[in-house]
This record gives structure tokens, C-alpha cells and sequence, in this order.
């Protein structure tokens, strides 16, 4: 109790502290990030094994989840130790590389456990020591997860959208961010958007625009703030995706056909529109002349 009542009284000390427990949950996100759509894919590919050969014995497959088998160096497979896998400074210390072959070190694990760290700082210095900081990290935390699956992979995996969605619900229960009520019809609004603009592209041009996973998504965000933040969210999103991805394509050389993920559009300006959406708004509204 005296720690948390110091924390509470204390900004500098909850922000710090934030800090380094979002350096460790990065490191714990790079996991999630890596191996989670791996076991998405060995579970649909032992389910299409029991339904195409439902007679046959299926052969048992090696452990593979969030724990086992332990981290690895993908060169050499030489098991990492515990001290080589510190968050950010055990990168430092090895200067990027593996510690027993010296094979680089892929400089995204360092940077996600940055990100992690200082969007975590960003929390605790904007709600303070609270529920509402406490809901909002684990928001964060799988946003950050979710933005860099469906960079990877275009997947935007339920067993993290879903649990999040009831999560926003179960918080505002409590009106910790909104009323229970507009973040209900946040959810359903936020669904509906995108499932409309799906279909109505679809029967357009025949083509499918985005996946159902931005519908959940966008519904997700929406149980956390209500139905007013889904305007700033959609704007936001679609104006930084149309930008960053025109930069993207003629960078990578590519064409306009090229598939693009849109859920990290959609969580950076959800989380911006959660944060500060009723100062943007504001803020436009002012220099509007309303």
C-alpha cells in the first residue's frame, strides 16, 4: 500500500516506473509478435489435416507457444541466455549481434521495447496513477502487438481483438472512459462502418478493400471511447494510411494493387483519438470559427 500510495503521489515515479515495465512487456510483445501467427498457422494446418484425413492418427507435433521452445538465435539456434535477453540493453551490449555467432540481430526487437517503453511513459504522464492508466497500457500494449502482426502478416488475430473489445465494454461498465451506453453503440457503429464501406466497395469494383479483422478492430476502438471517437479515428487513419502508403508502394517499387495493411492506421489513430480526440477536436472546431 505505502508503494502505491507513493506512486500516486509521485508522477515522476509512476512515469519511470511505466517505463521500464513497458521495456519488459516489449520484450514479451516481441514474442507475441513473432510467434503468435506461427501457432495460427500450425493450428489451421493440423484442423485441415483432421477434417481431409479425419482416419488417420495425426502425429504428434513438437511444443510451439508463447513460452517453449526458448528464445533462439535464428543463425546458430544457440539457446539465448538470460542475461543476452535484458530488454534494449542486452542489444547494446552485444552491439546487435548474437552472442555465440555473432550473426546481427534484427534491430526491430530493440526499437518495439522502445516504442513500448515510451508510449507506456506517455500513458502514466497523461492519466496519472489509476484504472484509466492501468486500462489504457493494456490497450497499448495490444495495439502495438496487433499494428506489427498485421504489418507482417495482414492478420489481425482474435484471440487479441476480441478479449480487448469486451475489455473496453467491462472498463466502461464503470464509465472509467466513456458511458457504458455510447461505448456499446461505439462498438456496433464502429463494426458497421467499415463492414458498409466493404461491401459497398465490393460491389463496385468487385474487389474486397480490407479485411473483416479492421471491422473488429475499429469496433474494438469504439467499445474504448464511444461512438465519438470513430469520426477522428476514420479520418486520421485514412489520411495517414493514403499518405504513408503512396511512400510505401514507391519505395518498395511497387504498384497501386499491392495489398497494404490498414490496421496500424487504425491503431495509431484510435489510440491518438482516445488520448487527445476531444483536443483535436476542439482545437478544429476553434480555428473553424464554430
Amino acid at each position: 500500500m505505502q508503494l502505491l500510495d507513493y506512486l500516486a503521489s509521485h508522477a515522476l515515479a509512476f512515469i519511470l516506473l511505466a517505463g521500464l515495465l513497458g521495456l519488459v512487456i516489449g520484450s514479451f510483445l516481441n514474442v507475441v509478435i513473432h510467434r503468435l501467427p506461427k501457432m495460427m498457422e500450425n493450428q489451421w494446418l493440423q484442423q485441415s489435416r483432421e477434417m481431409l484425413h479425419p482416419d488417420e492418427e495425426q502425429p504428434a507435433q513438437p511444443t510451439y507457444n508463447l513460452i517453449l521452445p526458448h528464445s533462439h538465435c535464428p543463425h546458430c539456434n544457440t539457446e539465448i541466455k538470460a542475461w543476452q535477453n535484458l530488454p534494449l540493453l542486452s542489444y547494446l551490449l552485444l552491439r546487435g549481434r548474437c552472442g555465440h555467432c555473432k550473426g546481427s540481430i534484427s534491430p526491430r526487437y530493440p526499437l518495439v521495447e522502445l516504442m513500448t517503453a515510451l508510449l507506456s511513459m506517455v500513458i502514466a504522464w497523461q492519466y496519472g496513477f489509476g484504472w484509466p492508466a492501468a486500462g489504457m497500457l493494456v490497450l497499448t500494449w495490444g495495439l502495438i502487438s496487433l499494428s506489427m502482426i498485421d504489418a507482417d502478416t495482414q492478420l489481425l488475430p482474435d484471440v487479441l481483438v476480441l478479449p480487448l473489445l469486451w475489455l473496453g465494454l467491462i472498463a466502461n461498465s464503470f464509465a472509467i472512459y466513456t458511458s457504458l451506453h455510447e461505448a456499446l453503440w461505439g462498438a456496433v457503429a464502429g463494426y458497421l462502418s467499415l463492414w458498409s464501406v466493404y461491401w459497398l466497395f465490393k460491389l463496385v469494383t468487385g474487389k474486397e478493400g480490407m479485411g473483416y479483422g479492421d471491422f473488429k478492430l475499429l469496433a474494438m476502438l469504439g467499445a474504448w471511447g464511444g461512438w465519438q471517437i470513430l469520426p477522428l479515428t476514420i479520418l486520421l487513419s485514412s489520411l495517414v494510411g493514403a499518405i504513408l502508403g503512396i511512400i510505401i508502394l514507391k519505395t518498395r517499387g511497387q504498384d497501386n494493387t499491392t495489398p497494404l495493411p490498414f490496421g496500424p492506421y487504425l491503431a495509431i489513430a484510435g489510440w491518438i483519438a482516445l488520448i487527445w480526440g476531444e483536443t483535436i477536436t476542439g482545437t478544429y472546431l476553434k480555428f473553424a470559427g464554430f
